[in-house]
């Protein structure tokens, strides 16, 4: 029986950081840890901050398509590993009061200036699937209709 957004919800929900792919140039596939500071309550959106003048905002730029890779790994007592594959849509939101609203304290050691910092980005992926593997279950959650690039 497939698991519900929630129950992916929970899976995901101690997980802190995801890779984070995209298309590069040259058709290559270039990816990056991107912290999600343990700060999911997840819906199918993903935010991420990052500086305009780097390679991933290029990438995001010329395609939005994106995939997020996380993974959970197995506890001392037993638990189940987790493995999370998100196939998304970036968008680059570059308002202050939404990185004031995605902002933690734990992102100063990157952004030194906070939610000043000159050039930051903020990265929301929507989620259009997912599919997950805990190691006894494995499926795939429609999150949203497909988008058109």
């Amino acid at each position: 029986m497939a698991k519900t957004l929630k129950q992916l919800a929970e899976m995901m929900k101690d997980v802190d950081f995801a890779m984070l792919s995209t298309h590069s140039e040259g058709g290559t596939i270039a990816a990056r840890p991107m912290s999600n500071n343990r700060d999911v309550d997840y819906d199918g959106d993903n935010w991420f901050f990052a500086c305009e003048d780097t390679r991933l905002i290029a990438d995001l730029l010329a395609n939005a398509q994106v995939g997020l890779g996380f993974q959970a790994k197995a506890g001392l007592l037993g638990m189940k590993p987790v493995f999370v594959h998100v196939e998304g849509m970036a968008e680059l939101i570059r308002d202050k009061a939404a990185f004031e609203e995605h902002w933690t304290k734990g992102l100063s050691l990157w952004f030194k200036q906070g939610v000043d910092t000159p050039g930051l980005v903020l990265i929301k992926v929507h989620g259009v699937r997912a599919h997950y593997w805990d190691g006894e279950d494995q499926g795939e959650i429609v999150l949203a209709r497909e988008v058109a690039v």
